[in-house]
């Protein structure tokens, strides 16, 4: 037997089922028509917003990260819960404009930006995190050509890292940003330029949760965005301190302590330098969000006994939730936390492994884990699967339909 993660503690039964928003899984089933199936709670989604904003200093604004999920009703959901959205494409560009958000709230980040998406951005007045010099100058031609003066910030490879983070985004050799000592350089040209400079967007890490890690690395953040605005000789009108708040997947892990980290914040913002003193600031997040707040739901269609142990093959699988596979990044493969969701009152009784439908032995969901006895027909629940699923899984692969995705609460 091995462990595996703890179900949230938002989740509860109606019925002997697993509920989501309220609803218990064999209504949302029916209601979607199908499985497998991805369940997004929005009262979820509200409450950690809501929880985030009791814990920052009240000047720090919140962003939301769309590459954690992009589906338009979930970024629709936070654009009325938000202050800003950050993008990585012309795609999820194009969702954060339709939810309502403001185009001067939405930034673009990531390498490799097309001379096509930089033209978009600049034409709707998105601000673009710039990732290279030569992407700074590509943005000041397509701008000048378009008549529009470009909202431009940079974005920082800094020389540290968040310790501990599950991704490494800075320090070292980076495809991101641009090196810090090269920053202040680029800022100068840009204005120099004609640029509306927007500030920094400097991103150390994530997947982190260790706050003690993440204050130092907040720290250091603030210490670089000074020392570069005195360099630059202009006061940067945004600091984007990137965000890093990781959330439990595993077993042992423990949810991140933010009201710390908060106070910490706090006071470093209340002593911060003068170069920063009329900047404003914010935290981009996108797992911590909405990771808690989706379900994976997946119907047993086999259940089978080899060499005495249990198997039951799902119509799911890593072509949806890659990360659960332990095929996201993973070094050690480690168990999420899952539920047999029609069964989810009952006694653990057998122990078993819950596979996917894909012919190759990277599909696996849970690894022989503590369940209730189940049969074909029975529902799984894999949790945490707000963040990184269905667009961060190969869903092309052998073949299969996407799952279905849907709003609750």
């Amino acid at each position: 037997m091995k462990p595996m993660g703890t179900i949230p503690a938002d989740y509860r039964a109606i019925g002997g089922e697993l509920a989501v928003g309220g609803h218990p899984v064999s209504a949302l089933v029916a209601e979607a028509g199908d499985t497998p199936l991805f369940v997004y709670d929005r009262a979820i989604m509200a409450a950690r917003v809501a929880a985030l904003r009791a814990a920052l200093p009240a000047e720090v604004a919140i962003h939301y990260a769309m590459k954690a999920n992009p589906n338009p009703d979930v970024v629709a959901a936070f654009a009325g819960l938000v202050d800003g959205l950050d993008v990585a494409s012309a795609g999820e560009m194009g969702v954060a404009l339709a939810s309502g958000m403001a185009a001067d709230h939405v930034s673009f980040a990531g390498p490799g930006k097309r001379d096509r998406e930089l033209e978009a951005a600049i034409a709707a007045g998105v601000t673009l995190n710039l990732e290279s010099a030569a992407e700074g100058w590509r943005a000041i031609a397509i701008a000048g050509r378009l008549g529009i003066r470009p909202r431009l910030a940079v974005r920082v490879n800094p020389d540290f890292e968040i310790k501990g983070s599950g991704m490494r985004m800075g320090g070292g050799a980076r495809p991101f940003g641009v090196d810090e000592a090269e920053a202040a350089a680029l800022c100068r040209d840009m204005i120099a330029a004609g640029a509306d400079w927007r500030g920094f967007h400097i991103f150390a890490g994530s997947q982190a949760l260790d706050a003690a890690a993440i204050i130092e690395a907040q720290a250091a953040t603030l210490a670089l965005a000074a020392r570069l605005a005195e360099e630059v000789g202009a006061l940067p009108p945004l600091v984007n301190l990137g965000g890093g708040f990781g959330i439990p997947y595993f077993p042992s892990e423990k949810p991140l302590d933010i009201d710390t980290i908060g106070a910490a914040l706090g006071e470093r913002l209340a002593d911060r330098p003068a170069a920063l003193a009329q900047s404003a600031f914010a935290i981009e997040l996108g797992r911590w969000l909405v990771g808690e707040a989706g379900v994976y739901l997946t119907r047993i269609v086999d259940r089978k006994i080899s060499h005495g142990e249990v198997f039951l093959v799902t119509d799911g699988g890593l072509h949806h939730q890659l990360a659960a596979s332990g095929n996201f990044g993973t070094v050690v493969r480690r168990n999420y936390p899952v539920a047999i969701a029609s069964r989810f009152t009952e006694e653990a009784a057998e122990v078993a492994s819950i596979v996917g439908c894909l012919c190759t032995p990277l599909d696996r969901l849970a690894e022989k884990v503590l369940l209730p006895r189940a049969e074909v027909g029975d529902i799984v629940a894999v949790f945490m699967a707000g963040a990184y699923g269905a667009t961060a899984s190969p869903s092309a692969f052998l073949g299969h339909p996407p799952a279905i995705e849907m709003m609750v609460g």
